[in-house]
Parts: structure tokens; C-alpha cells; sequence
């Protein structure tokens, strides 16, 4: 798998969502601004809440904005020569026989990523998975929960 391809499918994906609030957002302020929402008594609050909601829609378009910059900045170190894992690096873990495979990401933890036939998890080192794989290398285990307590899952690749 390609980090700069999983890079590119991760801002894709961003770029979708941020097309979607943007649509939102766009929609809300018409309506706040329409005619028909304006008021009809002093309690009648249909202009003022489709104003909040196209506020927050437009903090979410920003938020996506800034994400999206980040990712496409994102510089893409090779951990192949046995460098700990940092931001950028495509993360490998494995117990029972099962792979799971994650990007060590700037923001947006918990985005899904299917590239190549493969599903990519992004964490953030600001999560307790994304905590424990800053400076983990081939061969280190890290330790999540699991039904009958914590489970360790060894790193068995990094790129």
C-alpha cells in the first residue's frame, strides 16, 4: 500500500465532505435570510436557529479546509530503515492473525480509507491508540482493550 495514495484518498474524501457542508452551509443562509423565515410573533426563532446552524456548518467547512491543507503538506517520511513510527507513517499491526492497518495522521482520527482492497484507519497522536504508536518500531507490541481485558497487537510493518 502507497502512503502517498492513501494520503490522496484521505483528502478525497475530505474534499467530498467538505463539498457536502459547504452545500449545507450555503442552504441554512439562504433560509435564514428567505422571507419565509422571518419572523412571525417574538417567539417564533426560525430565521435565528437556521443562522446557528449555518454558522456551525461554516466552522465545520473551515475545520475541513484546514484539514485538507494539512494532509496535502503532510510530508511522508520512510520508516522502511527502521526509524520510529511518527506522523505520515502507514502502521501495520497484527494478533491472532489478523491485520489491521492505520495511518499516524494530523487530524481527522476515526476516517476510514479502502485503497487497494485494504481498509486504512487514521489516528491521530492525539489518541490513546495514536499515543501508543508514536516511536514504536517493527516488533514492538502496544496494548488495546479488548473483551476479556487489554490485548497486546505487535507492529509488523512500517512505512
Amino acid at each position: 500500500m502507497q502512503k502517498s495514495a492513501v494520503r490522496d484518498a484521505i483528502v478525497v474524501q475530505l474534499q467530498q465532505e467538505l463539498d457536502l457542508q459547504a452545500r449545507a452551509a450555503h442552504d441554512s443562509r439562504e433560509e435564514a435570510t428567505s422571507t419565509e423565515s422571518k419572523s412571525e410573533g417574538k417567539y417564533d426563532m426560525r430565521s435565528q436557529e437556521a443562522a446557528y446552524l449555518a454558522e456551525g456548518q461554516a466552522r465545520l467547512a473551515a475545520e475541513l479546509v484546514e484539514s485538507i491543507t494539512l494532509y496535502r503538506a503532510l510530508d511522508l517520511p520512510d520508516f522502511s530503515d527502521g526509524r520510529p513510527a511518527a506522523l505520515g507513517a502507514l502502521i501495520t499491526l497484527e494478533t491472532k492473525g489478523r491485520r489491521t492497518v492505520y495511518f499516524l495522521g494530523p487530524r481527522n482520527g476515526g476516517l476510514e480509507i479502502t485503497y487497494d482492497k485494504t481498509t486504512c484507519l487514521v489516528v491521530t497522536p492525539s489518541s490513546p491508540l495514536g499515543r501508543q504508536l508514536l516511536g514504536r518500531v517493527v516488533g514492538d507490541s502496544v496494548q488495546l482493550p479488548g473483551r476479556g481485558g487489554p490485548v497486546a497487537h505487535r507492529v509488523v510493518e512500517l512505512a
